[in-house]
């Protein structure tokens, strides 16, 4: 079953790059006038993303009028698996988009180092440890991805609470939350873990109020103990949040993306943990809240010796195939696609945080101006240390404690052994 299963998605993968004309193809010519560059990603096709692609276009253009660019935009949830089948085959797309991190990093062998090529978008953007692999880097950041916690400060005020003096540690926090709900009928945290993507937004989100400093250092660096009490403290509040009635209801039959967010706009949750990207941020919250209601805090201190701050990492890039003809040509188009233009065009159309720290957003109101202000001091977020393979059996362990079908010493077990053997 398998086999079929992955023979079937190889077949997809390789008739699809064969019919969207990958300059890795026959009769393609990416190198001399009139050739193509074939672009894989999942965003090109979003209309918030349609100014982004055009000034990235036009960019290019300015550099290489006679090669054409063709952006073939995959469905996210097929997109990873018909990226293998590519690279299982060995051609298909020219530069390909990646989400930062172990989606990246398992697929290096994959890719070409773009060391020789990105030059002064070094000191420019930011979030490049996202796409880096034993030293070397291989891809450009288009946006920072973190995970913000925002609150509904109109709850907040109708509890009889200050949304501008959060709870700052998390028996107060919890605290508060009853009031809340005693006032308000809204629960504590909008959350969805269908795709067990929640379990993710928590370990970054609270993992710098758990963890020391030097276990936050240590967990980035590679040195991951999973038998700390503190890392214990992570997921045994994941499993207290869902027996004390904290979570919105049915965490593990809600998709995150975007049925959590939406009971989060619709005030059903005080809080959610969120995004700094271009969906379930900033900006999607404040076409239902107003601005001026939503807010933006750190996560509130369950260790005293921690030292919350914003987590967030590289959160998509562009990278270029090894099988590319010409990556000098292909990493031309990886900058345009990271050109000034190109990403100032995507904050303003999406609200995302881009990866440019040149992008004034300021005009985005105060929980965007809070959320740039912190990455000043913000660290990188622990879940996007772990490789793939360990984040997919996170999620469903995640649903397991949710349900009472597994313990927390078992599920750090489990973990502790996937984190060792990659």
């Amino acid at each position: 079953m398998q086999r079929t299963v992955w023979s079937a998605a190889l077949a997809a993968g390789l008739l699809l790059s064969a019919g969207c004309g990958s300059a890795a193809g026959p009769g393609s010519d990416s190198g001399g006038p009139g050739g193509k560059i074939v672009v894989w990603d999942w965003k090109s096709g979003d209309p918030k993303a349609a100014g982004y692609v055009r000034e990235a276009k036009a960019d290019f253009a300015r550099k290489h009028p006679g090669v054409a660019v063709e952006f073939v935009a995959q469905p996210f949830e097929q997109y990873y698996t018909l990226l293998g089948a590519a690279i299982q085959a060995g051609k298909g797309p020219d530069v390909v988009l990646f989400n930062g991190g172990g989606q990246l990093r398992d697929r290096t062998d994959a890719l070409t180092p773009l060391d020789a090529y990105v030059g002064e978008d070094r000191q420019r953007l930011a979030g490049w440890e996202a796409f880096t692999k034993a030293g070397k880097v291989y891809a450009e950041p288009v946006t920072l991805q973190g995970h913000p916690i925002y609150l509904n400060e109109d709850l907040y005020r109708k509890a009889g609470l200050d949304p501008d003096a959060p709870a700052a540690t998390w028996d107060a926090f919890v605290r508060d939350c009853a009031t809340i709900a005693q006032k308000t009928g809204a629960r504590c945290f909008a959350l969805g873990n269908k795709e067990g993507i929640g379990i993710q937004f928590w370990l970054s989100a609270l993992g710098s109020a758990a963890l020391t400093p030097q276990e936050y250092d240590d967990w980035i660096a590679g040195r991951r103990d999973w038998t700390s009490p503190n890392v214990r403290k992570v997921f045994e509040l994941w499993r207290q949040a869902g027996e004390s009635g904290l979570n919105t209801d049915g965490a593990n039959s809600t998709a995150m993306f975007n049925d959590a967010f939406a009971a989060f706009s619709s005030g059903k949750a005080a809080n959610v943990i969120g995004l700094m990207s271009d969906v379930g941020h900033w900006k999607d919250f404040a076409e239902f809240l107003t601005p001026e209601n939503v807010g933006v805090r750190t996560a509130p201190v369950v260790t005293p010796a921690a030292k919350p701050s914003l987590p967030y990492d590289g959160g998509i890039g562009y990278a270029v195939a090894k099988w590319a003809k010409d990556p000098k040509l292909a990493a031309d188009l990886v900058r345009s696609l990271t050109s000034p233009g190109a990403l100032k065009a995507f904050s303003l159309d999406s609200g995302a945080i881009a990866a440019d720290t040149t992008i004034d957003a300021s005009a985005g109101g105060p929980a965007v101006e809070s959320i740039v202000s912190e990455v000043k001091t913000g660290k990188p977020a622990l879940h996007v240390a772990l490789g793939s393979k360990t984040i997919d059996l996170m999620g469903r362990l995640s649903q397991q404690l949710l349900s009472g079908s597994a313990t927390v010493d078992d599920v750090l077990r489990q973990l502790a052994e996937s984190d060792k053997t990659g």
